[in-house]
């Protein structure tokens, strides 16, 4: 029985060995485009969350280890699917020149490895920190314009409608915001996508350490959309309400980054928030669970 167990240990200590060998190799072999994509980080701020990413996925990795040691090493044929997707998008990503599929061709090829070293009941145990991994790859500039420009839009209309309401004589055209003695122009920076990004990454990470809950999980990370969008506008018509009141220069410099400090704050703020209001909801609904199980 024991040489039974410590046949498994090392069979098991083989694996993630062949694992780290290979997903090494992984590394090296797509070691340009990497290169270039935390450089990506490093230029594009929308992007600067990137630096995050890995780190956290390995810690999520490391959480688990209780469970890792727990569970049997089965090696999956199902991994050459992933595997061979990886691969294919690498090759299409060479030959079209298309960044972002090169990236996702490197997190599959990691996804296939594991599957196939590894084996189902592990991969289950990885597949969350392995697919947050897909946050750190760049969306195509081609993306970006058809999600920024909208996002542009709506957040200079939702802002002249709060301005309006509040009684300030401000007229929208296209993404320009006309005041009486000067004009804000919402620029693509200014769309909310960065902000968006970087909200929806700490929405996956809270929801991961503070619910449970799968349908909890996906209403905080969904919420993600509408706090981004809505507390841009306010960022928007506060920028509109200073530039009003103060000046040109509080749409620029030092104090339009503060301002993006602020908001980004309180819309994480929002985000807390709603986990601690989904708790006390859980909380209720178990409470009177139970005291209809007692009353019956």
């Amino acid at each position: 029985m024991e040489s039974e167990v410590n046949a498994a240990a090392s069979e098991k200590r083989l694996a993630v060995v062949a694992v780290a060998l290979t997903s090494a190799l992984a590394v090296i072999a797509f070691a340009p485009i990497l290169y270039h994509m935390v450089l990506h980080w490093k230029l594009v701020p929308d992007y600067s969350h990137g630096f995050l990413v890995a780190p956290l996925a390995v810690y999520f990795a490391w959480a688990q280890k209780r469970k890792l040691r727990r569970a049997p090493v089965q090696p999956s044929w199902w991994g050459l699917l992933p595997l061979c997707l990886g691969l294919l998008a690498l090759v299409v990503g060479r030959l079209g020149v298309e960044l972002m599929s090169m990236r996702v061709g490197f997190v599959l090829t990691l996804h296939g490895l594991v599957l196939l070293l590894l084996g189902l009941p592990m991969y289950r145990i990885l597949a969350f920190p392995l697919s947050f991994l897909f946050l750190m790859v760049p969306l195509p500039q081609s993306l970006v314009n058809l999600i920024a420009f909208p996002l542009q839009l709506g957040a200079a209309d939702l802002a002249v409608s709060v301005l309006h309401s509040l009684g300030f004589p401000v007229l929208r055209e296209g993404n320009i915001i006309h005041l009486p003695q000067s004009q804000l122009f919402v620029a693509e920076a200014c769309s909310g996508l960065r902000s968006l990004m970087a909200l929806g990454t700490l929405g996956v990470v809270l929801a991961y350490f503070f619910q449970k809950n799968w349908v909890d999980r996906m209403i905080i990370v969904g919420s993600t959309i509408p706090i981004a969008v809505v507390i841009n506008a306010f960022r928007v018509g506060l920028t509109s309400i200073l530039t009003l009141r103060y000046g040109t220069e509080m749409a620029e410099g030092v104090i339009h980054q503060t301002e993006g400090f602020f908001t980004f704050g309180l819309a994480f703020a929002l985000l807390l928030a709603e986990s601690r209001l989904i708790d006390i909801v859980r909380q209720r609904m178990s409470a009177r669970e139970k005291n209809s199980e007692a009353l019956a």
